[in-house]
Formats: structure tokens, C-alpha cells, sequence
């Protein structure tokens, strides 16, 4: 049942398929991520990417000034409206500020990933007064000192993240606040939902996940074992899906649009589609793929080149792994599993190989729906396009449960 103190989204990822708006021949860019820097001022617990903030070796390795805004000017010839600025945390950047308004000026909008600890009143101001045109997005791990500093591994991280979204608001920079459910804040949650629907005035709930990624450049095998602790159980996956009062409706529209067998092909997504840039400056098909295979070093190429000719012939890669035909590629619940080539390459090595855990929360989640039957794997269903519609239609008639 939703919480009269506050609403709580549950964000699981969803990869929507799609292709290209543009004319036939005309390349086009909506969108561009761009990882600023691996390091973080925090040391999270669950985090697949960190790096420490005074790594030397990789503060060396980042793309400088003039390459991010070459990247950027790239992009924007290519019609991107949209930048990311993302990391590891973008703010530990000397020349964070100078990005941002090139990007501004290049007509683009920002979203920022942040976990505001180095807000400060100078960047509030700048943010107010040439704001990114697209709110703020803040990580936030608990709702007192002892469960923050516990997630983010450092003392005094808290405060200082308070004291940023206090300017944030002071200013009246749009913001949106996110968590992940950790055993030293799960008992936090709905008090977090409440506080994040006070600061927006109503209008932004809190944005909650738990199922978490492992190490994206698979350089950590004890983070590894150690995220994979930290994961909660389907059925739990499912109970956070539910808090959100609208999740079934919104359930009827997603599967019908994107739920179904993918066929042999691996990237049955908009892969590509959109650009990541990593701090290193390799474009990747999405934040999280980093198979070798599928990278593209922009420093002997073009963000052109890599939309025009790497990413198409990407796309067409099949699965010749037998156990991934005999399943993914059989599964109706494909578009509802978080299972993709980027989540096979950080579990297994490989672009297509069955991730257990997240085959197990889409099982979950097809129960609670009513697409499944207790002990019914998804491959195995014949009569799946009546399912959806039999779904569909109920969704569209019957009362919403919270």
C-alpha cells in the first residue's frame, strides 16, 4: 500500500527498443552521456564504477578540456539537445564548470549526476542563474549520519551532501533525489520517500533501486562478491515495484509495446542510438557496455564514425551461446529482464551468457502480474501474445491495487 508519508519509485532499468528518427542516410543524435571521471569522493559500498578521488593514474588518463568540448561540439553537430555529465562524481572536475556552460552554450541541455557533496554556493548560483534546463539528479543514502556514512564510506559525506541539496533548494535548482535500498538504510526508505516528496513540493518521488551492477570494468572481484551480497531477493524487487501506485498501469502500456521474444539477436535495445563517452575517451553503445569488442576510441575516430559504421555493425551481433538461445533468446519477459550484453559481460566475461539474478526478479515480476504461472519459465510458454493481451485488457478495466 503507498505510504501516506511519502511515495517511492522503484527505477528499474528498461531497455526500449526503437531506431532512428531521423531520415534515411541522416545520422542524428538525441542524446550523449558523458563519464567526466571514474573517481568519487565517496567509496559506496554497491558501486560499480568508483575509483578512488586521488587516484593519480586515473586523473591522468581523463579526457582534457579541449577533448570533452570537442566531443561536445561533435555532438551537437549531430543534433544532440541532451548531455550527461555523470562519473564516478563529474564535480571532482577542476574544469567542471567550464564543461558545463560549453554545453549550455552549444544549446544543450544538462542533466547532472552528483551526489552534491561539493556543491557549493558559487555552483548553486551559476546552476540558478544559467540553469541546466533539466533538474539535478542527487544520490542520497540515508536519512542520518550514521546510514549515509555507512553506504558511502566516508565520515562526514552526510553533511556535506545535506548542506549541497540545502543550496540546491535555497536556490531553487530543480532537483530529483535517488537512493538504493542497503542494509544500513532499508529501514529509512519510506522516511526518505516523505522527505524527497517535501523538498520537491509533491511533484518528484524518490527514485529507489536494488538490483545492483557489477563492477563495470570487472577490475574487482572482492566488490564483486561483495555487491552481490548486497542484492535483495526478487520477490523483494517486486514489493518496491508495488510501492509505486501507478506501476501495474504503466506495466499494461511497457508490455505491449516491449515485451517479447528478442530471437537470437543481442541487442534487441536502442544500443547506440544514443552515445556514452567514458572519462577516457571511448564511446560506448550505452553507460554500462564496456566489452573491448565494443568500444570505440575516439581519439582516432569521429562520434560520426562511431553512429554511422561501428555501432550498426555492432548491432547486428548474434548469441552462438547454446544456453542463451535456449533461453533469452526464447524468453517473452526479454524486454522485462534488466539481462542484456552489457550485464552478461560484467557477470560472465562475455556479451551472452544468462545473468541468474536478473532472470529471477523478471520471474518474479511476470508472477506478480499474472503472466505466470508458480514454476512456469518463460521460454517454455507457447500461448505468450495471449498473455499480453489477456494483461493488457484486464489493466484497462480493472481497479489498481497499490
Amino acid at each position: 500500500m503507498e505510504s501516506q508519508a511519502g511515495k517511492v519509485a522503484y527505477s528499474a532499468e528498461r531497455r526500449l527498443g526503437g531506431e532512428h528518427l531521423a531520415p534515411e542516410g541522416h545520422l542524428l543524435l538525441g542524446h550523449i552521456d558523458v563519464e567526466l571521471t571514474e573517481r568519487c569522493n565517496n567509496h559506496c559500498i554497491h558501486c560499480y564504477i568508483n575509483l578512488p578521488e586521488r587516484d593519480a593514474a586515473a586523473q591522468a588518463a581523463e579526457m582534457d578540456t579541449a577533448f570533452v568540448q570537442d566531443v561536445l561540439r561533435q555532438a551537437a553537430d549531430l543534433g544532440c539537445l541532451t548531455v550527461r555529465f555523470t562519473g564516478g562524481e563529474p564535480l571532482l572536475r577542476a574544469d567542471f564548470e567550464e564543461l558545463y556552460l560549453f554545453a549550455r552554450r552549444l544549446g544543450m541541455r544538462v542533466i547532472l549526476f552528483t551526489n552534491a557533496r561539493r556543491i557549493t554556493p558559487h555552483l548553486a548560483q551559476l546552476l540558478a542563474r544559467i540553469p541546466p534546463r533539466r533538474p539535478v539528479e542527487v544520490s542520497v543514502y540515508g536519512m542520518h549520519p550514521h546510514s549515509y556514512d555507512a553506504v558511502a564510506g566516508v565520515s562526514g559525506a552526510f553533511e556535506e551532501c545535506r548542506r549541497g541539496i540545502e543550496l540546491l533548494s535555497t536556490h531553487r535548482v530543480p532537483f530529483v533525489l535517488k537512493t538504493c535500498a542497503l542494509p544500513p538504510n532499508r529501514q529509512e526508505i519510506e522516511e526518505m520517500g516523505a522527505w524527497a516528496a517535501a523538498l520537491t513540493g509533491g511533484q518528484s518521488a524518490l527514485a529507489l533501486t536494488a538490483a545492483f551492477d557489477l563492477r563495470a570494468r570487472r577490475d574487482n572481484p572482492a566488490k564483486n562478491r561483495r555487491i552481490e551480497r548486497l542484492r535483495v531477493s526478487p520477490e523483494r524487487i517486486v514489493e518496491l515495484l508495488a510501492l509505486n501506485p501507478h506501476y501495474r498501469e504503466g506495466m499494461r502500456e511497457f508490455c505491449a509495446k516491449f515485451v517479447r521474444p528478442p530471437g537470437d539477436r543481442l541487442f534487441a535495445c536502442g544500443m547506440g542510438q544514443s552515445v556514452s563517452v567514458d572519462a577516457y575517451g571511448r564511446a560506448q553503445g550505452c553507460l554500462l557496455l564496456r566489452h573491448p569488442e565494443a568500444v570505440y576510441d575516439l581519439r582516432s575516430g569521429s562520434l560520426r564514425q562511431a553512429l554511422a559504421e561501428f555501432f550498426p555493425r555492432l548491432r547486428q551481433r548474434r548469441a552462438a551461446n547454446p544456453e542463451y538461445l535456449r533461453r533469452c533468446a526464447r524468453c517473452f519477459l526479454k524486454g522485462l529482464c534488466q539481462q542484456c550484453p552489457a550485464k552478461a559481460w560484467m557477470e560472465h566475461g562475455v556479451l551472452d551468457t544468462p545473468v541468474e539474478y536478473f532472470c529471477e526478479v523478471a520471474h518474479a515480476e511476470a508472477r506478480y502480474l499474472g503472466l505466470l504461472a508458480e514454476g512456469q519459465r518463460a521460454w517454455e510458454v507457447l500461448d505468450w501474445r495471449l498473455r499480453l493481451e489477456n494483461f493488457a485488457g484486464e489493466l484497462a478495466t480493472a481497479p489498481q491495487a497499490c
